[in-house]
């Protein structure tokens, strides 16, 4: 089986690499080709480039890449055309997606959406874009499911791959012992996992931090960064702050198990809070001009998907143009200063954890691609 396989972010390499991996295991002679990241490479996926690497939001970012990617189409055109692969997988990553999708759809490759778009977000209009190049959709969520289904889209739902991903990881023992010997209460700062996400958001964290430390001066805090480059900001950002604050690299779950409330950029990381049951409040800062655009274009009443699976607001959240760090920090003190609250808390998050934390999703995705593509590589229909 000859499968091409493409994650243009971060969280998409890490779900692509398990989903390869899940896919090697019920047929270790699977080929996997395509663009992505790090960790699909380490997966057994023979990278034509490394997207995840542009990892792009918003149109101006695009705009500014858009050789880049009309290259990358143009590569991955005839790659379909020379090699033909059995099958075609797309991780996120709409804007790119839908014409890779279309591309492949023209060679009349199946084309199946894992982790798809938040379409019902954002864009459901562009369910047409979906119907017409994509076969199959594996939906990570529920009412994402429903969603597609009520809408013609085929659709399966297989549950979200980040939780394969923690159910396998196991929290540094040894970095936890250490950080409980210390001082002071901790609110963990998880600004997001790309550079454009924490340079926008981060500094409201800290205003929030240092509004929590002036009132509650038993806290203290620590900032987990995806990489070096990002704990770099994080450490040029806090240089005249009198805060007692620590800057670490991966050490997202620990942080989080550390932490009494987090402050949590809007992203899959809210799942990851969840799970370990912790309170959080999520903001996702944004201009003036692109805070009117999303705005416009938003279809659901909250950005948190924890907050979209309860149906209700469990997270406070805070898409705004305009820092809250006031309103946040409120928040945070709520919890620090009232264990009733927190229990609260935790129970509602106990709730939606049980709907929905499911490991699986990955060997649910792989076998489904097997089913569909065939035991010797011969294309099926949607």
């Amino acid at each position: 089986m000859h499968l091409f396989i493409s994650a243009g972010e971060p969280s998409g390499d890490l779900h692509g690499a398990n989903l390869i991996r899940a896919l090697k295991q019920i047929d270790p002679t699977v080929r996997c080709v395509g663009f992505g990241g790090d960790k699909m490479e380490a997966a057994g996926c023979r990278l034509l480039f490394p997207l995840t690497r542009l990892a792009v939001m918003w149109f101006l970012r695009a705009i500014l890449n858009i050789f880049t990617f009309l290259r990358l189409l143009k590569q991955a055109k005839k790659y379909f055309h020379d090699e033909k692969p059995d099958a075609v997988i797309i991780i996120d990553f709409p804007g790119f997606h839908w014409q890779l999708a279309k591309r492949a759809h023209a060679e009349g490759i199946p084309v199946y959406y894992f982790v798809p778009p938040q379409l019902w977000a954002w864009a459901g209009w562009r369910i047409k874009k979906m119907k017409k190049w994509v076969n199959h959709v594996l939906s990570a969520l529920p009412f994402e499911d429903v969603w597609y289904k009520q809408r013609g889209m085929a659709s399966t739902l297989i549950g979200h791959p980040y939780y394969d991903e923690l159910a396998e990881k196991t929290i540094d023992p040894a970095f936890v012992a250490d950080q409980r010997t210390q001082p002071g209460r901790v609110v963990g700062i998880l600004p997001g996992s790309r550079m454009q996400e924490v340079t926008k958001n981060l500094p409201d964290m800290l205003k929030t931090a240092v509004r929590i430390h002036q009132r509650e001066p038993g806290t203290r805090f620590m900032v987990a960064s995806f990489n070096d480059a990002q704990a770099e900001v994080a450490r040029q950002q806090i240089t005249n702050l009198n805060l007692p604050i620590q800057i670490h690299v991966r050490r997202t779950q620990e942080i989080i198990n550390l932490a009494e409330a987090c402050l949590a950029v809007s992203g899959s990381v809210s799942l990851e809070i969840m799970y370990q049951l912790k309170p959080a409040v999520v903001i996702y800062r944004l201009s003036w001009f692109a805070l009117r655009v999303g705005l416009w274009f938003k279809k659901c009443p909250y950005i948190t998907l924890v907050n979209l699976l309860a149906d209700r607001e469990i997270y406070p959240e805070f898409l705004t143009d305009r820092s809250p760090a006031n309103e946040m920090a409120e928040r945070i003190l709520e919890w620090l200063r009232d264990p009733a609250k927190v229990q609260e808390t935790r129970r509602q998050l106990q709730a939606v954890k049980d709907q929905v934390a499911i490991p699986g999703a990955c060997e649910r995705a792989a076998r489904f691609i097997q089913d569909r593509v065939g035991e010797h590589g011969v294309r099926a229909a949607a």
